[in-house]
């Protein structure tokens, strides 16, 4: 089969190279999945730079959620060949590729509401969203919810995530382009930070109180205006450094303004508390089937376009999600 490898560290258009591999089996507890869908997510490029918290041995295939049909269930698996499936594959075998193995216990039935490419975009962002606002910042109907890089990935998954637990929310973005995907996806008011003061921007449109909470994929200048504009009681949420910088909390600034800095690692829910992870995902299970949510798919490319879509989500250059979508393999499931 074909699958993308990085031999060598670096930038993802110059790393990744797709291989002919053997094809993987089940083994004990696994389910062999042929990929229809793998959702690109900026830890793929940290991870083809060798800057994400997990440093697979190389060679090694990003690629870390996907939607996908079952091909063949191992020794132990509960499974069912045919079945739609979304998952997050074990690194180093990731899910660019034509099959992957993975963790039958993780596995979650695919959403019938969504199409592949929406449904591998459902799982690590929405799910992160959903931690987030709910578990974490306790977000309340009424509030105003401030999210950065709102017309992104992540972010476009906290907006719509927001709307619908009743929030007002407020979208930070970058560029005209990018604004009017903010507005489209429902942002109460958009702001972009290249042409707006976002702080005074923010205490005017909540009379001087600020953000009730604030939602950071970004890190770096987005959080240094995090802390100036967010309310009395306040939340902020980190759940990434996509500007490459990672802030420094001052805790003074925190005790004196009386605002809370949550860190948000969803994975460790997978070891934690893996029964959130299935009702959570019911959850927007529930919201997919309703059309209150819906992952905002830019961009579908073949599976001979995937070091490209990497790097151009790398850059930041993208809005929503950009997926992968391997063409079927003639004849059925290999």
């Amino acid at each position: 089969m074909q699958a993308w490898r990085v031999h060598d560290n670096g930038e993802p258009g110059e790393v990744m190279r797709l291989d002919e591999v053997p094809d993987p089996v089940a083994g004990p507890g696994e389910l062999l999945v042929r990929v229809r869908a793998v959702n690109v997510n900026f830890p793929d490029a940290l991870l083809c730079r060798g800057q994400y918290q997990v440093r697979p041995p190389l060679p090694f295939t990003p690629g870390v959620e996907l939607c996908g049909e079952v091909v063949s269930v191992g020794e132990g698996a509960e499974g069912e060949v045919g079945a739609r499936i979304i998952a997050t594959p074990t690194l180093p075998s990731g899910g660019f590729a034509e099959l992957v193995a993975v963790n039958a216990a993780t596995a979650l039935p695919a959403p019938d509401a969504l199409d592949d490419a929406e449904a591998a975009a459902l799982h690590i962002g929405y799910q992160t969203g959903w931690f987030g606002l709910h578990r974490r910042a306790r977000l309340q109907s009424g509030e105003t919810l401030l999210v950065h890089a709102a017309a992104g990935g992540v972010g476009s998954a906290a907006v719509q995530l927001g709307k619908a637990a009743g929030a007002r929310v407020i979208g930070v973005v970058g560029g005209a382009d990018k604004a009017q995907v903010a507005r489209e996806l429902g942002c109460d008011l958009v702001l972009d930070r290249r042409t707006d003061d976002i702080v005074a921007a923010v205490k005017e449109a909540t009379g001087g109180r600020g953000a009730d909470v604030i939602y950071d994929p970004v890190g770096g200048d987005a959080f240094a205006k995090s802390v100036k504009c967010v309310a009395f009681e306040g939340r902020i949420v980190v759940v990434g450094f996509a500007s490459g910088v990672v802030p420094q909390a001052a805790l003074n600034h925190a005790l004196v303004k009386n605002y809370a800095i949550l860190g948000l690692h969803w994975g460790l829910y997978n070891t934690h508390d893996p029964a959130a992870i299935r009702a959570c995902h019911d959850e927007l299970t529930k919201l997919a089937a309703q059309g209150t949510v819906k992952p905002l798919v830019s961009d579908r490319v073949p599976l001979q376009g995937a070091a490209g879509a990497v790097q151009r989500v790398a850059d930041g250059i993208t809005t929503g999600r950009v997926v992968v979508v391997p063409e079927p393999v003639a004849g059925g499931a290999r």
